[in-house]
C-alpha cells in the first residue's frame, strides 16, 4: 500500500519535465507588456498618482506647528488659516487650513474649528511673529508693561481674530514662532497687518541687529512709520507722557526695542537672568528628551 502523496510507479513518465528558470523567460510572451495599450494607460495612471502626491503633500497636508514645517518651504510659502489667539501686540497664533473653503474647512464635519477648546488648538497651532515690525511690550517675564501696549493689543485682536489671514513664512526665531508678512482681507481689499499697525501708530520698525525681516516692504513700512510719527497717531500721540513715565522728562518716545535693551540692562546690572533665558532652556531640555 502507497501513501497518499506519493506517485505511483506508473504516473512517473506522465510528469512533465523540469525547465530551467531562464527558458521560461524567453518562453513568455512579453508583446503584451510593450503593447501601447498597456504601457500608455499604465504611465498615465501612474503619472497622475505621483502628481496629486505631490499636490497634497506641498498644498493640502496640514501643518500643525511651527516644528513641522521644512526648512525648503520658508521663503517659498504662504500659509492660509484661522487666527485663534492672539498673545501680543505682534504674535498671534494660526490654525492652518490648507485649501481653505474649497478643501472642505469650515462647513466639512470634522473640518471645522469652532468650539474647539483653547488647550486643545493650542498643539494644533502655529505661533507666528509679524515681520517687520515691534508693538509696545506687555507685562511678562517680571517686566512691568509698556505703554499703548494694551491698545496695540486690543487693536490687533479687533482686526485679525478669528478672521482667515494668509502669512507669507520667512524663518522660525528663537521662541520657536514663524516670522512672516500676514494679509488678511478688509472689505475685500487684501491689506498688510504690519503696515496696517504702522499706519495707527501702534507698532515700530522692527531694528533689532539680527533676525529683522521685511521682504519687499522695508521702504513701505519706513514711509508708515515716518507719516504715523508726522501725524502724531497711536504711541506718537503724546511722547512727553511716555518720556515722563521713563523718568526722563525730555519728550523722546522709547521704542520697544529701546525699553527691551534697557530692561535687559537693568536685569543684569540686578545679576538677574535676561528675560526670556528660561523659555529658551525649558525648550532645549524638551527637544533633548
Amino acid at each position: 500500500m502507497r501513501w497518499p502523496w506519493t506517485t505511483a510507479p506508473n504516473d512517473r513518465d506522465e510528469l512533465p519535465a523540469s525547465v530551467s528558470w531562464t527558458d521560461t523567460l524567453n518562453a513568455t510572451d512579453w508583446t503584451h507588456y510593450t503593447d501601447p495599450r498597456t504601457v500608455i494607460p499604465t504611465l498615465l495612471l501612474t503619472g497622475t498618482s505621483l502628481f496629486f502626491i505631490h499636490v497634497y503633500k506641498s498644498y493640502l497636508r496640514r501643518i500643525p506647528s511651527a516644528d513641522h514645517i521644512k526648512p525648503e518651504l520658508f521663503r517659498r510659502r504662504s500659509l492660509f488659516g484661522r487666527v485663534t489667539s492672539v498673545g501680543d501686540g505682534d504674535n498671534f497664533r494660526l490654525f492652518h487650513m490648507p485649501g481653505g473653503r474649497l478643501a472642505g474647512w469650515g462647513w466639512m464635519p470634522g473640518r471645522r474649528v469652532q468650539g474647539w477648546k483653547r488647550e486643545r488648538l493650542s498643539a494644533k497651532t502655529i505661533h507666528v511673529r509679524i515681520a517687520g515690525i515691534d508693538a509696545p511690550e506687555l507685562a511678562h517675564f517680571g517686566r512691568p508693561s509698556q505703554p499703548y501696549s494694551t491698545e496695540a493689543l486690543h487693536w490687533l485682536r479687533r482686526y485679525i481674530l478669528h478672521r482667515h489671514v494668509c502669512a507669507y513664512i520667512y524663518k522660525r526665531d528663537q521662541y520657536e514662532r514663524v516670522v512672516a508678512t500676514v494679509w488678511v482681507r478688509r472689505w475685500l481689499i487684501r491689506r498688510d497687518v504690519g503696515l496696517e499697525m504702522l499706519k495707527a501708530g501702534l507698532a515700530t520698525m522692527y531694528e533689532a541687529r539680527m533676525g529683522s525681516e521685511f521682504g519687499a516692504y522695508e521702504e513701505k513700512y519706513r514711509e508708515a512709520e515716518r507719516r504715523a510719527k508726522r501725524a502724531g497717531v497711536g504711541m506718537w500721540r503724546e511722547p512727553g507722557v511716555l518720556a515722563r513715565w521713563m523718568g526722563e522728562g525730555k519728550g523722546v518716545l522709547e521704542s520697544p526695542r529701546e525699553f527691551k535693551t534697557r530692561m535687559t540692562m537693568e536685569e543684569k546690572s540686578r545679576g538677574a537672568k535676561p528675560a526670556g533665558t528660561e523659555v529658551k532652556v525649558v525648550k532645549a531640555t524638551a527637544k533633548k528628551s
